[in-house]
């Protein structure tokens, strides 16, 4: 199991969005509303649930410096 930080990947992002699968069960009406992953894979929701737990996107640190760097900024303009 992964910890730490996730590393975004706009390929697998994409791909999830145009796989022949999903596309399948949205326009036959079989998707189950969200939440509802324990009845249909309970494995699989059991270990994304703790990956998501145990690691933070990598956005997280990138808010994290602008928000410091915008409080170090501002306090040298009042500074001056």
């Amino acid at each position: 199991m992964k910890v730490g930080f996730r590393v975004p990947s706009i390929k697998k992002r994409i791909a999830a969005r145009m796989s022949w699968k999903r596309y399948a069960r949205q326009s036959l009406g079989l998707s189950v509303p969200r939440g509802y992953g324990w009845i249909t894979d309970p494995k699989k929701a059991l270990y994304n649930r703790v990956y998501y737990r145990s690691t933070r996107g990598c956005s997280v640190v990138l808010i994290f410096i602008l928000s410091t760097f915008g409080a170090l900024c501002y306090a040298v303009a009042w500074a001056f």
